[in-house]
């Protein structure tokens, strides 16, 4: 995969390693402490030891409530690459005092520890996600998201199984986990001084020390982009889904699927590396750049395999009921063993195509100077929603709901905040539509996307084949389209709700409702003036014969008004689809021409200046390798100049 060159790249390797072996060292640690106090039965100030273990994960959690706004103002206040490497270098004082905490088998000081273990996460986090854009480019910014996320969950599970394989040696040997995470701290220094150096985003910011303050302002600078406050929800819902399911899967594996230790390792195992196998597809899925429709997809397949894992669960309950534990071999072997493996496996994969993408949209569409803080807003919420599940959990344990109903309440609830954003933010829907459209209807491929401006506004021309061109070219633009489109189809039930939330130009022919066509003009105007994309279709209706028909000068009127560069863009390979006018009416046969190879060129932009309609037809024609068309003749109205429908 072509993301894995990052990792040979000075602009991210450093930072890769600088977070794996953070996230490595954080779960030796604690997974030692908690097995610890678990297996040895130790209390503290008469807490017993299974109060103790709860306590750790508040305990490491608490920072994040408390400091995350102060680190997100000091990773916009000072280079984010310096910031990073005090942190690692406060690591390895807080491990070397861990290691003493180790060696004198001190709980409580341990306890402090394990706090400052959290405490050095909060000021990293920040800074670690909001200097990914400083190094890499749109283009590599997906694959360098998900490095970072498949990295980070190996480490998880690489550092969870050390820091247990260390207790299950006997007394005594966890003293040598003090002196592992001092070394482990001491490379992830070192890895920081590699990191590319990086200016201030906002160096004149004062940094509040009071936390509640910062803290209320970090939300209110998160929540001022709609679409990025939402995908912060979102991503915190994951963590909310998360946290629920790892706290599940040992009493699940114990006590549902009567599996015995090695089980819980096998599941940890299969779901750190289905999130590292769904986070690296992402980018190979997506194209290399934001690709939104994965997150739909991801929430579906969360909540299927969910309701699947609580199904495939079934057949434990009586079979094994009175006998012993079962180990991996026998697990797997018994019938629904390799099928509760694989639910876990896919519900981690398309977790990974939920996460990145939102991961990067809240950095892409963040402004420069107050990104760390928007970043540490999410890393709040995400905190926020962890302690909730954990207290649902509680309370459902509590009223006697078994671990599989509880599944089927997650994929339950999934859904339903799925259906939320999706409502509030149709892009996402859009989006889906699309990216199935290019990858399971057809096989789509681009071809010069990178002309479409990753900024600013412009015109998009391409030519008219099919009733669902608009979503090739929504599947080759990675930023929103305004699609300008015939009135009539506001009307249409379902497309109304959904053209109207993703703002969809509606235009009419002058003779039916000049007023709606002087409108449809004005929106053009203004979505340009905005700086967004505009696409139309200047031949005013989809080709009946396979041809193109002239261009309407109605896109000179548009870029005389607005001047903006006009960017051509062929579609190929629709005439003939299910969707075109082949053969008579469009949409009659259901299965024809299905997985078929369509392409879109896009060509270079062409300057405001220059633009003219028959020059934008003759560019398309040599794009696509089409008969190039006539010039036009004003011989019928146009929806683009006198409002012809642009059906």
């Amino acid at each position: 995969m072509s993301q894995l060159r990052l990792l040979m790249e000075r602009r991210f390797w450093p930072l890769f390693w600088t977070q794996f072996l953070g996230a490595f060292n954080d779960n030796v640690f604690k997974n030692a402490l908690v097995i610890m106090i678990a297996y040895r039965a130790l209390d503290v100030a008469g807490v017993g030891s299974q109060q103790l273990v709860v306590a750790c994960a508040g305990v490491f959690i608490l920072p994040f409530f408390l400091f995350s706004a102060t680190a997100g103002q000091l990773a916009d206040r000072v280079p984010k690459s310096r910031l990073m490497r005090w942190v690692k270098l406060a690591e390895i004082g807080i491990m070397g005092v861990g290691a003493v905490g180790f060696w004198w088998g001190s709980v409580p000081l341990l306890l402090a520890v394990l706090f400052l273990m959290g405490l050095q996460s909060t000021f990293f986090g920040p800074a670690k996600f909001s200097v990914l854009p400083e190094l890499l480019d749109e283009r590599s910014l997906v694959g360098g998201n998900a490095l970072i996320s498949a990295g980070t969950f190996l480490s998880i599970l690489l550092g969870t199984i050390v820091g247990g394989l260390f207790i299950a040696g006997g007394p005594g040997v966890e003293r040598w986990v003090g002196a592992v995470v001092v070394a482990v701290a001491g490379c992830g220094f070192a890895a920081s001084l590699a990191i590319p150096g990086t200016a201030a985003a906002s160096p004149d910011l004062g940094v509040d020390p009071n936390p509640l303050r910062p803290t209320l302002d970090i939300l209110r600078t998160s929540a001022r982009v709609r679409s990025v406050f939402l995908s912060i929800l979102g991503i915190s819902w994951f963590w909310f889904l998360g946290v629920s399911f790892l706290s599940l899967l040992p009493s699940f594996s114990k006590d549902v699927l009567h599996g015995a230790e090695s089980v819980v390792t096998l599941f940890l195992a299969v779901f750190c590396v289905g999130i590292g196998v769904g986070s690296m597809l992402c980018e190979r899925l997506s194209r290399r750049r934001l690709e939104l429709g994965l997150v739909p997809l991801g929430s579906i397949g969360i909540s299927l395999f969910a309701l699947d894992l609580a199904l495939a669960s079934r057949p434990f309950g009586a079979a094994f009921a009175e006998g012993a534990l079962l180990p991996v071999v026998r697990f797997l072997s018994a019938p629904g063993g390799l099928r509760v493996a694989l639910d876990l496996f896919g519900l981690a994969v398309f977790s990974g195509f939920y996460t990145v993408p939102l991961v990067t949209l809240v950095q892409q569409r963040s402004a420069t100077a107050e990104r760390s803080r928007v970043i540490a807003g999410n890393n709040i919420l995400n905190a926020l929603f962890m302690v909730v599940s954990s207290v649902l959990l509680v309370a459902l344990l509590a009223a006697g709901v078994s671990i599989p109903w509880i599944f089927v309440l997650l994929a339950l609830l999934n859904l339903a905040v799925a259906a939320y954003i999706y409502t509030v933010i149709p892009e996402f829907l859009l989006r889906f539509v699309a990216w199935m459209l290019a990858h399971v209807l057809y096989r789509l491929e681009l071809e010069g996307d990178e002309r479409i401006p990753d900024e600013g506004p412009a015109v998009l021309v391409a030519n008219h084949v099919s009733f669902v061109d608009w979503l090739l070219v929504a599947s080759a633009s990675a930023r929103p389209v305004r699609f300008v489109m015939d009135h009539a189809f506001m009307r249409v039930p379902v497309l109304k709700w959904l053209f109207r939330d993703a703002r969809v130009i509606p235009i009419a022919p002058a003779r039916d409702d000049p007023a709606l066509l002087e409108e449809a003009f004005d929106r053009i105007a203004a979505e340009l003036a905005d700086g967004e994309l505009v696409c139309v279709f200047p031949e005013g209706r989809i080709t009946r014969d396979g041809r193109m028909a002239p261009f309407r000068p109605g896109v000179e009127r548009i870029v005389e008004r607005t001047p903006v560069p006009a960017v051509p863009i062929a579609l190929v390979g629709m005439w003939g689809s299910f969707f075109s006018r082949h053969g008579g009416a469009a949409m009659r046969r259901p299965f024809r021409r299905v997985w078929s190879r369509v392409r879109v060129e896009v060509g270079e932009p062409v300057p405001p200046e220059a633009v003219s309609a028959h020059d934008l037809a003759l560019r398309v024609a040599a794009l696509g390798g089409f008969e190039p068309p006539e010039p036009y003749e004003d011989d019928a109205p146009s929806a683009l100049d006198r409002g012809d429908r642009a059906r």
